[in-house]
């Protein structure tokens, strides 16, 4: 296998993937030193304490389910490339997804670039027809976490509005008087779409030519290329089985982690949807969710009594876990696959 894909970027486009790597885990380590920096010393034997004593059997668990979704995941995504008449092996396959979730630690969403290159190379795939599956993916990944974002606002509203009652509204009164918080929020988010509006209607010969627009033009173009293999799938219902089982999978690679430490094993399933929606979006912010995922699964799981240092413990257990699985797994089909190349030369 050849050098990754950042190697082979232009200089420009190179550099601005570093800056961007550097701005992203600078903001991982920033938010890990906010969480930190609040704690009593107390707090902090706390913390350590909850390390000596959680049950790690149920880590051991949680990570045998990681494995799972990824093995799932590349099952799915060899269904895009069946219509176009690519037929990858599984190997192959889930190889990719290691090395592109791995290079996903470091670079983020570089890894969606670097799997495709690696069926390019090894299953000759074309590399525009890949990324296309690629992004539709992704869209429906998206579509499924705005279900579960969804659920999660329709049964947990009674637990997220007493916190909201009594945490944040009252500090909105304070700072704004007596406009009430909903009417506040409307009117911000009706005055940046009409900003947004009338931006694009004064400049859209302007926006058109810029490299952003002709970038999303091109995700979209990308996107219609893997929904026609979408549409011409021919088990449309493995497909769903697939993607319903990857969410599933990666709502008990966390929720398992609950009965580490008895203060959460008796928490609700609701509590482990509202902490992997809300952790997802920490992954989507930093780089593998460092500093940002353990901060995030900690205030949710305020919202269900538990305590600052548990909830910290437990998010950084969780985060821990899945990151070493992704970074040994990644590592070893990373080298497995530059032993596919000296042994056949053609990748």
């Amino acid at each position: 296998m050849t050098a990754l894909p950042i190697d082979e970027l232009p200089r420009k486009n190179r550099t601005a993937t570093i800056i961007k790597f550097v701005l992203f885990l600078g903001l991982g380590i920033f938010i890990i030193w906010l969480s930190l920096r609040g704690l009593t010393h107390e707090e902090r034997i706390q913390i350590m304490n909850s390390f000596r004593i959680a049950n790690y059997n149920w880590v051991i668990l949680t990570i045998f389910l990681g494995i799972g979704s990824h093995v799932i995941r590349s099952l799915r995504w060899m269904l895009f490339f069946s219509p176009m008449g690519y037929h990858p092996t599984f190997k192959n396959t889930f190889f990719a997804v290691m090395v592109g979730y791995f290079a996903n630690l470091a670079f983020p969403r570089l890894g969606e670039v670097i799997r495709c290159g690696v069926l390019a190379r090894i299953e000759k795939i074309p590399f525009n027809k890949s990324f296309g599956t690629v992004i539709t993916e992704r869209a429906i990944d998206m579509i499924c976490f705005f279900l579960l974002f969804i659920l999660m606002i329709s049964t947990q509203v009674g637990t997220i509005n007493d916190y909201l009652n009594t945490h944040v509204y009252p500090q909105l009164n304070a700072k704004f008087g007596n406009l009430h918080y909903s009417r506040m929020l409307f009117l911000t988010l009706a005055m940046i779409i009409v900003l947004m509006v009338g931006i694009y209607f004064i400049a859209r010969k302007k926006i058109k030519q810029t490299a952003i627009f002709q970038k999303v033009k091109s995700l979209i173009l990308g996107f219609w290329e893997g929904l026609k293999s979408l549409v011409q799938m021919r088990h449309p219902g493995l497909f769903v089985f697939y993607s319903v089982s990857i969410w599933i999978l990666y709502f008990l690679m966390l929720y398992v982690c609950f009965f580490c430490f008895a203060e959460t094993s008796g928490l609700s399933p609701g509590a482990g949807l509202s902490s992997l929606v809300l952790g997802s979006v920490g992954i989507m912010i930093t780089p593998g969710g460092i500093g940002l995922y353990p901060a995030i699964i900690q205030e949710t799981l305020l919202l269900y009594g538990v305590t600052r240092t548990t909830g910290l413990a437990l998010g950084w257990i969780a985060w821990a876990a899945q990151t070493g699985m992704i970074l040994i797994l990644g590592g070893i089909s990373l080298i497995l696959l530059s032993f596919n190349k000296q042994s056949n030369g053609k990748t």
